[in-house]
């Protein structure tokens, strides 16, 4: 396994998991490699952190191909659950979450997209955000 820190034209930064450097590159000719804040496919690798595995735990560290169709699975129910359960707000995510966060009684429910410096403005007012790889529904 192989991470990278991945850049796309935004200057949006965000790390992905591979299995070798040729499956990035085979999804990156594919342009199936998005950027998780504005899905734009023009995304680069920048600093890369090898998984240095000895021979003692190499088969806990690598993820044969059933693992990766049930984390595919996985994550796209979780996609169908945020969908069905929460509004996109898009890109007015920071707004809205600050108005949530501000204001006890408001319990909406959102997701959406922010920059990695609102990402950085909310987690210092203490408002902590998950992220969610997003799979798209065709297949690839």
């Amino acid at each position: 396994m192989i991470k990278y820190l991945l850049k796309c034209r935004n200057n949006h930064e965000f790390e992905s998991w591979f299995s070798n450097s040729k499956e990035y590159e085979k999804l990156k000719k594919k342009k199936l490699i998005e950027c998780i804040f504005c899905e734009s496919s023009d995304v680069n690798k920048s600093i890369m952190s090898p998984n240095i595995v000895g021979k003692k735990n190499i088969d806990n560290n690598i993820f044969n191909d059933a693992e990766f169709v049930k984390i595919k699975k996985d994550l796209k129910k979780i996609k169908k659950y945020v969908e069905k359960n929460f509004e996109f707000v898009g890109d007015r995510f920071s707004r809205e979450i600050r108005e949530i966060y501000y204001d006890s009684s408001n319990n909406k429910k959102i997701y959406g997209t922010v920059s990695p410096t609102e990402r950085k403005d909310l987690k210092e007012e203490g408002i902590e955000l998950a992220s969610i790889p997003w799979i798209k529904d065709k297949e690839n």
